[in-house]
């Protein structure tokens, strides 16, 4: 089986054909950054125009490198994301499943992440931990096989991608921030400044950066009034980038203890996070799978896998799935709803 996969859940336009017993056939990957970065965010609008022109040709150039005409199923974004983009994947997997003749699948996006690193030569067995990392989410779910997730904690503010961004642009860097504060933080110290670790040693396991944000803010005020945010900006960068990682990993370890867990998942976004993947591989006694850098982000290759592996719910295309919110607890095992 051959099943498409296209991602258009927010400011990338992803689209890869996977093969079910060979792999990765072919993928292609559009970025919108150049178009948002004017904006500081991304412009919902836009982003649905810009999957509108991007889309078809990136269909057309990942068949056309596999050599394939046509596919057997196609798997597309259908939520959490913009509900405008989501649209304009489900529309072309819809209208692509009836010329064809082939099924579609609606696949949860951060399904999507936490299956990626099945694309890789050594892929996680069942069960897991995952601790899923963006932009918009962060969260720490317990995975016991394919649909079988309970969301152990999630973020009670801000996700920590968001963080990241938001804390970039407090010290001037450009839009993506999250790179751009990793790259800034390697020049400076991250003991400078005695930042907040939110909820690190509350019960529970959900998480919180708000705190850590307004706390970088208040030093950034007082580096300004001093006149010295410049030479300062690349100790607050490595300061906070600590602190978010420090949060991520202490919780992610107490989960794993907690629940048993002999291997960690990690992906999404931040899941890219060199100091993150270090401090995760020093820290955690078990395993820790990762998707290729290139699959951290969004992207079609890693609904194409969901897609392959939820063959049992493909249906015929009749209906545009887009949901904005979409609780990843709600999933069940394929073919059992």
């Amino acid at each position: 089986m051959n099943v498409l996969g296209i991602e258009t859940s927010c400011d990338e336009t992803g689209v890869a054909l996977y093969n079910a017993q060979t792999g990765l056939l072919a993928d292609a990957l559009h970025s919108q950054i150049d178009l948002h970065a004017v904006y500081g965010g991304v412009v919902p609008e836009i982003a649905s125009r810009d999957h509108i022109r991007c889309l078809l040709p990136l269909i057309e150039q990942v068949l056309g490198e596999a050599g394939i005409k046509r596919p057997d199923a196609i798997a597309y974004t259908a939520g959490p994301g913009l509900v405008g983009a989501l649209m304009v994947g489900g529309g072309m997997a819809n209208g692509l499943g009836l010329a064809w003749h082939c099924p579609v699948i609606p696949i949860h996006h951060m399904e999507g992440h936490l299956l990626a690193p099945m694309l890789e030569d050594e892929p996680p067995e069942f069960p897991f931990l995952a601790l899923l990392v963006s932009g918009g989410h962060s969260m720490l779910i317990a995975v016991r096989g394919l649909g079988e997730y309970e969301v152990l904690g999630t973020t009670l503010d801000d996700a920590v991608g968001e963080a990241f961004d938001k804390t970039a642009k407090l010290l001037g860097l450009g839009y993506p921030g999250g790179p751009a504060l990793a790259a800034l933080a390697e020049g400076g110290s991250d003991t400078a400044y005695a930042l907040p670790r939110p909820m690190l040693n509350r019960p529970g396991l959900d998480f919180s950066f708000s705190g850590l944000k307004t706390a970088v803010m208040l030093e950034v005020k007082k580096a300004i009034a001093a006149g010295e945010l410049e030479s300062r900006r690349a100790d607050l960068a490595a300061s906070f980038q600590r602190a978010a990682v420090d949060t991520l990993v202490g919780r992610a370890l107490k989960a794993a203890k907690q629940e048993r867990f002999e291997r960690i998942v990690v992906a999404g976004g931040v899941g890219a996070n060199k100091l993150l993947r270090q401090e995760m591989a020093s820290r955690f006694e078990g395993k820790v799978f990762y998707p290729r850098l290139d699959f951290c982000t969004d992207n079609g290759a890693m609904i194409a896998v969901a897609g392959a592996l939820r063959l049992a719910d493909a249906t015929s295309a009749t209906e545009i799935r887009a949901q904005a919110r979409w609780s990843l607890d709600t999933l069940s095992v394929p073919g059992t709803d």
